[in-house]
């Protein structure tokens, strides 16, 4: 490490650092001291005696006894915690608070269990990622600089039992004592206007306090790069207000609470004239083309989940940002923080997580080992022994409760940092479209959709969003999907200058690209019918999204559901009612 990297690296950071060289290169110890600490703190439990286990159990009975879960098999446990049973059901630490799951990618939302002390341990986590960012940006003064970090609070609410509910943003915003820590610590806006949970107050003045310190926001981030897509949506729709606040310091009437409006005024403190004028030159163009870098010229990467579904942003991110790097720091989820990545610069296309072993105790079942019925193999892997290039679903162990738990999440081993191995996000295991046994995932239809929108580019249009369902009304069935569109030139919004042909040629591409069974089952079996483009209106995956947060979900948390079910059809119903015109794939895809 050269001085000049040193800069602003405190003695924490060294250690944090140094923590991380440490506890990868002891991967198989710590994973093994993790377990027997689990084991031991709760042998008392009622879950874990019912299986047979108890204070003398060690790794291999363990493995032996406790059946591999999902949420559904532990749902009636938490339903007993939540109604407020508060004997040592699943830990032995009584449960003080559930975190919510988003439940906006075609999953229930599920209520994890929380307690204090390990939601405390847990923070150290975010103590990794700033010194590893430190060391990539050494010019920045990170006294002084600030991020513009959206995060978006959702009402909590109490159980039966009196236990509090609320998503882990909303409980980390709560404590704001303990961001200080995190990447987002220093942040633009104050936790008063975060914990607004009328999104679009908090958004606006989100953006208001942005714009103002302008010249300090050295990072733009949110948890997912599709929130950054809606915060720029929003930017193109409400800079004149925003331009207004600024020059005259004031605030938009539509900013109704009074914490809200004081917080603002603590940022706001006189009227800024210059940025009001850099805002509506810029804005005024009505060219967004690299608008983030023009309104915030200090701004030296973007933050943001950008992989498996995620990376379907990636154009458009770069698009408004003019090709700042892309940073996705950390792989976590409700259930468990999981993974940092070491090499945060990387190309967003190859972004792999370091497990970290102190976490949780880790798991892997590869997943081939699921037979033709769906049951499960349980010959799991521990952490050090996964085989690079292989596939696991991730399987955790927690402090808190779970116990052998399927994330659901698929990844692939891609290297090893010392003895713990880095992951690739591959794709969410239960999200496909499936109509004769051909089982399209995830990855596979994103890999086909990219292809799509190749054929799309070449005549100026960009995919904004999709998503998509199996179509079984008619026999045979057929895959639909709802694309948004946005073309490059904004003189020409029309989309009817790009020939049917084109569309036609696209449903093909997607489907040459679709696996071995699907293209076997539309061309040789003829069990599955064309497949269908349909094209909605502007805006409209906007409106998706703001059903989602009508229902309960957190700007936040969102991700727009890939695979529609038929649990869903009040999302069909709104993509069908702001329909423009649709197409089917003209020819059989090829067998090669």
């Amino acid at each position: 490490m050269s001085n000049f990297e040193e800069k602003w690296l405190d003695e924490k950071d060294k250690e944090a650092l140094q923590y991380i060289e440490d506890i990868t290169t002891k991967a198989d110890e710590i994973q093994r001291q993790i377990l027997n600490e689990i084991l031991s703190k709760n042998a008392n439990v009622e879950y874990l005696q019912k299986h047979g286990l108890d204070a003398s159990t060690d790794s291999s009975t363990f493995k032996k006894l406790i059946p591999l879960v999902y949420y559904q098999q532990l749902r009636p446990y938490i339903a007993r915690i939540a109604d407020g049973d508060d004997s040592s059901i699943l830990c032995s630490n009584p449960i003080t608070e559930f975190f919510k799951s988003s439940g906006t990618s075609g999953e229930e939302h599920k209520l994890i269990p929380m307690y204090e002390q390990e939601f405390v341990r847990r923070l150290s986590f975010f103590s990794y990622i700033t010194p590893r960012m430190k060391q990539l940006f050494p010019n920045i003064n990170w006294h002084k600089a600030k991020g513009l970090n959206f995060h978006f609070a959702k009402p909590e609410f109490k159980t039966k039992g009196g236990i509090v509910v609320r998503s882990i943003f909303t409980n980390l915003h709560k404590r704001s004592s303990n961001l200080r820590s995190m990447p987002s610590g220093n942040n633009t806006s104050p936790d008063d206007i975060i914990l607004c949970t009328d999104s679009y107050q908090s958004l606006y003045c989100q953006l208001l306090c942005g714009l103002y310190q302008n010249d300090v926001v050295f990072r733009v981030s949110a948890l997912f790069a599709s929130t950054l897509i809606h915060v720029f949506k929003f930017l193109e729709n409400h800079w004149i207000d925003l331009a207004t606040d600024i020059r005259t310091r004031t605030i938009n009437p539509k900013i109704t609470s009074s914490s809200v409006r004081e917080s603002v005024m603590k940022i706001v403190v006189k009227p800024n004239p210059e940025v009001a004028d850099l805002i509506e030159n810029e804005c005024g163009k009505g060219r967004w083309e690299g608008i983030i870098t023009r309104l915030w010229p200090n701004a030296k990467y973007i933050n943001a989940v950008v992989t498996g579904s995620m990376s379907q942003y990636i154009p458009l991110l770069n698009y408004y940002t003019n090709n700042l790097p892309i940073v996705s720091d950390h792989y976590g989820s409700s259930e468990c923080f999981l993974g940092l990545n070491l090499d945060p610069l990387c190309n967003p296309d190859e972004v792999s997580y370091t497990l970290i072993p102190t976490m949780a105790y880790f798991e892997f079942l590869p997943i081939d080992m699921l037979n033709p019925k769906g049951e499960v193999n349980q010959r799991l892997v521990d952490l050090v022994d996964v085989k690079l290039g292989h596939e696991y679903e991730l399987v955790i162990t927690t402090f808190a409760g779970l116990y052998r738990y399927c994330m659901g999440d698929v990844v692939r081993v891609t290297g090893f940092k010392n003895k713990a191995p880095n992951f690739s996000f591959v794709r969410r295991k239960n999200v496909v479209l499936n109509i004769s046994n051909e089982k399209t995932d995830e990855a596979g239809l994103h890999k086909a959709v990219e292809e799509g929108g190749r054929v799309m580019k070449q005549f100026g249009a960009t995919i904004v969003d999709y998503t998509t369902y199996a179509d079984i009304s008619t026999i045979p069935g057929h895959y639909v999907l709802y694309w948004e569109l946005t073309l490059d030139d904004l003189k020409e919004q029309n989309l009817n200058y790009i020939p049917c042909s084109v569309f036609e040629d696209c449903c093909l591409a997607i489907e040459n690209s679709l696996n071995l069974l699907y293209r076997l089952a539309r061309s040789h079996e003829k069990c599955i019918n064309p497949l269908e483009i349909k094209i909605v209106k502007a805006g409209t995956f906007e409106k998706l999204m703001q059903l989602a947060l009508n229902r309960g979900a957190s700007i936040t948390q969102y991700k727009t559901p890939r695979c529609l079910n038929s649990s869903q059809i009040h999302i069909i119903q709104l993509l069908e009612s702001n329909l423009v015109s649709n197409y089917f794939s003209k020819n059989y895809p090829n067998l090669e």
